[in-house]
């Protein structure tokens, strides 16, 4: 973070500074008071389960120079405000003013699914450019966009945001905080249409993104995706296209998957061709790759420098078709941070790919569907079975359909489409049919928390 003294973060926060006026932040911005170093800015936020007004103290000790509080309290300063969080969103805003000014260079993502592969791509890409920030995980709501924003400094070249919607205004608001000079829509899917109502509305939200470019700007678009591309008439900025479509301006040519399900293409762009080798799994991940291609041309990289640094980048954010091999042979793949319809049948095609003797699906309820939901699960079930799954195991009481839709496909019930009602009783089974070469993926939607299962089937390998 860049250097703010307390009466310039109370400016900037919209708050009334209690306490001594001579201090600074010179460290970070931090919600976790176990987090705290000295130096740091702490913002008391009152969550559902925990308050951070009562570590203040602890904040305190452990070095902080300031928090963001309601009220004032004796243990540090306090920038006073009515809302922590509404006061960190302009907190960022002001220090994003100052870091452009500065030359720091903004690229946002968003998109129904993919976002935060594509973020690490992109972020991995551009640091072999410059000085980059790009989040760790999915910090992509009024929270976590600012902490990344407040994470850089007057050394960042590039600062990479990946922007999440939960309902209309949402992707508009965290432009407010951050106006970015690119911005990347990957896709629109059935993440979230328990919200937003339709995958138009869904599409109306994303849009936000490219309405808030300035005119010097650039909007990377997906080709393959036709309300992403319908976008285009939303934005003044400049249209760079991406995608497997010969109309696509960035584009992969001659795509082929290894064992290890990762892909190698051609990357074209800009009258060049050059050769990618993916390290992440997936074929999905051109997709992302191309994205992320897409923005580094945006601010100025060559095609051989993107391609040569999409080839090096690896896979950064937990959960997301981690795959680790056991002991004993069973390789097990980890993709539970989160699911919907469409991140679900790329993982499944994923697990299709991988070398194997069978192949399993752990798969528990996707959130957020809403009427819906009952088909979609039963179709994932079907998409399970075309996809070649020898094994299908539904966890918990939204998983039912998926169990049903396997068992419709083909699948013998009871033994080759399976439900069980919890975690536990996945891993009592898993541990019991288990067997060298099998392939296991486990997915669900993070509220199920079924990237524990896959911990549990790995910390189960010394056998």
């Amino acid at each position: 973070m860049i250097r703010l003294s307390l009466s310039e973060v109370a400016e900037l926060a919209g708050g009334r500074l209690e306490g001594a006026p001579d201090g600074a932040v010179t460290g970070t911005v931090t919600l976790d008071s176990r987090a705290v170093a000295a130096g740091d800015l702490f913002v008391a936020v009152a969550g559902e389960r925990v308050d951070g007004h009562d570590f203040l103290g602890a904040a305190a000790d452990a070095g902080a120079v300031a928090a963001l509080a309601t009220r004032p309290d004796p243990a540090l300063p306090c920038v006073v405000v009515d809302d922590p969080v509404v006061a960190l969103g302009r907190l960022a805003a002001g220090v994003h003013e100052r870091l452009t000014a500065g030359g720091v260079r903004t690229l946002a993502i968003t998109g129904s699914s993919g976002k935060t592969s594509t973020k690490d791509l992109l972020g991995q890409v551009l640091a072999a450019a410059g000085p980059t920030v790009s989040p760790p995980g999915s910090y992509n709501n009024d929270i976590g966009l600012p902490l990344t924003v407040l994470s850089a400094d007057a050394g960042t070249r590039f600062l990479v945001l990946e922007m999440g919607a939960r309902g209309p205004g949402h992707i508009a608001r965290l432009c407010r905080v951050a106006r970015p000079e690119v911005g990347v829509v990957l896709n629109v899917g059935s993440a979230h249409l328990g919200e937003f109502g339709t995958a138009d509305g869904i599409a109306q939200a994303k849009g936000e993104l490219v309405e808030a470019l300035p005119a010097e700007g650039t909007a990377v678009l997906s080709a393959d995706d036709a309300r992403v591309l319908g976008m285009a008439p939303r934005t003044e900025a400049r249209l760079l296209t991406t995608g497997r479509s010969e109309q696509a301006a960035v584009r992969a040519v001659d795509v082929v998957l290894d064992e290890s399900a990762r892909a190698r293409f051609t990357l074209v762009a800009g009258g060049e061709r050059h050769p990618v080798a993916l390290r992440v799994v997936g074929e999905h991940q051109v997709a992302n790759a191309l994205s992320a291609a897409g923005a580094a041309l945006a601010v100025g990289l060559s095609p051989a420098a993107v391609a040569a640094a999409l080839s090096a980048a690896e896979q950064r954010s937990r959960w997301r078709m981690e795959i680790d091999r056991r002991a004993d042979g069973v390789t097990v793949v980890n993709d539970a941070y989160n699911a919907n319809p469409e991140s679900m049948r790329a993982a499944l095609a994923a697990l299709a790919g991988l070398a194997g003797t069978r192949r399993i699906a752990v798969l528990g309820g996707m959130a957020e569907l809403g009427p819906d939901a009952g088909a979609e699960h039963e179709r994932l079930g079907r998409d399970a079975v075309a996809a070649g799954v020898d094994l299908v195991v539904a966890v918990g009481a939204d998983a039912v359909g998926i169990a049903g839709g396997a068992t419709a496909a083909g699948r013998r019930a009871g033994e080759e489409s399976v439900h069980v009602p919890d975690r536990a009783a996945a891993l009592a089974l898993l541990s019991e049919v288990l067997r060298p070469g099998d392939v296991v993926l486990v997915k669900a939607s993070r509220s199920h928390g079924l990237e524990l299962l896959a911990a549990d089937l790995l910390g189960g390998a010394a056998q």
